[in-house]
């Protein structure tokens, strides 16, 4: 026991030194888009006007942000009366337990919960000096996120929502095994027990989707191998949910927040290091064909869909201006009921990727969520413009 307690002192320094170095470093970037830096002047008023609007969830939806090969993140807000902002329940990337994870980043919780506002436009977290930004707070300085709001789900459902994450914390805590949600010990993998299958889990057993799909990895022969095609995935976790609400009669519509695309921050402890600027912003890919190919290149009908669909679904776009530092809603628009948005989504993405198939030279029916005007070219249609702005 002894000879323990030098190994552990440290272990405490080692943690002491890193949380000083990331305030410190955060204290000397504090230009617009860093951590600790400035925020918005008028992230309240943009709360107002979106919660006029009576949605009771709101699915998070993060872009990727690797070349190739990137399936994003998803979390979940949820509205609770009298409350003036929603919290967001999201899955912990480094709570797998790994020796160096633990060392690094805040590990305590599997299921983190954060104010809306901070995770999306804050650049300081209430969560711990290890938070990660960019991922656990001011997602947008990172990466575009799109919330898929959603309206009239029973309190009930909020509430037994919440009381799961915390059952998921808890069993993260006490190292449980074999719960119904999963197979083997609960912590992060990236395969096996990652954001989307977490979310999935809420909602079946949780909130009582009994009919919904989430897929249980399992290892095989005691080895690490796992399919992964039979990994949950952020984008078709989302659609597999709104089927389920559209089941439910529930109302939807979207929101883009889209990415502030001038921030010079970089996070210290990724590899490789890389300004935020200068990251990929990408859809989050389905499991298919399109799942390496690099940003604005998807051709396949399952990303296709779901990009139109989200489109259809738009209500509004909301950015940073680079030049005032300010919120502002770009676009707005009427978004379409979800059974007429699926049947026109189900059209575009199925003559569109016919033709991307056949390499022909044709104008796109459907219009991809989130696609910057700068990658028009690689639609191979004419430069004239016609129909509603991409959100």
């Amino acid at each position: 026991m002894h000879q323990l307690i030098p190994h552990l002192r440290e272990v405490v320094a080692g943690l002491s030194f890193l949380t000083l170095s990331l305030v410190f470093e955060s204290s000397l970037a504090a230009e617009f888009g860093s951590s600790n830096g400035p925020e918005p002047d008028n992230i309240q008023e943009l709360v107002e006007v979106l919660r006029r609007d009576p949605y009771d969830l709101e699915l998070l939806i993060s872009f990727g942000t690797s070349k190739g090969g990137s399936a994003g993140h998803i979390a979940l807000a949820v509205r609770s009366d009298g409350a003036t902002d929603e919290m967001v329940y999201s899955a912990n990337f480094y709570a797998d337990r790994t020796p160096e994870h633990m060392r690094r980043f805040y590990t305590q919780e599997l299921v983190v919960g954060i104010p809306k506002m901070e995770y999306l436009f804050k650049t300081t977290s209430s969560l711990d000096a290890l938070a990660v930004f960019g991922l656990d707070y001011g997602e947008v300085y990172k990466r575009s996120v799109i919330g898929i709001r959603i309206f009239g789900v029973p309190s009930s459902d909020k509430q037994s929502l919440v009381s799961y994450f915390s059952r998921i914390n808890g069993d993260y805590r006490r190292r449980a095994t074999n719960a119904e949600y999963h197979h083997g010990e609960v912590k992060y993998d990236y395969l096996r027990l990652n954001c989307a299958k977490v979310i999935g889990a809420a909602f079946k057993f949780g909130a009582g989707y009994d009919s919904l799909d989430v897929h249980n990895p399992q290892l095989f022969r005691g080895r690490r191998v796992v399919a992964a095609a039979t990994a949950n995935i952020p984008t078709e976790m989302a659609l597999k949910l709104m089927e389920q609400w559209n089941l439910r009669q529930y109302k939807m519509d979207v929101v883009l927040y889209k990415k502030f695309e001038a921030s010079e921050y970089i996070e210290s402890r990724d590899e490789p290091k890389v300004a935020f600027r200068n990251l990929p912003d990408r859809f989050p890919s389905t499991l298919s064909l399109d799942f390496r190919r690099e940003q604005g290149e998807y051709r396949d009908f399952d990303n296709l869909f779901a990009m139109y669909l989200l489109y259809n679904l738009g209500r509004y776009s909301v950015l940073i201006d680079e030049a005032t530092k300010r919120l502002q809603i770009e676009k707005e628009k009427v978004p379409m009921a979800y059974p007429d948005a699926v049947a026109l989504a189900t059209a575009a993405a199925k003559s569109d990727s016919e033709n991307y198939r056949r390499h022909a030279l044709f104008r796109p029916l459907g219009t991809r969520i989130g696609e910057p005007p700068s990658n028009r070219h690689l639609y191979h249609y004419p430069e004239q413009e016609s129909g509603l702005a991409s959100p």
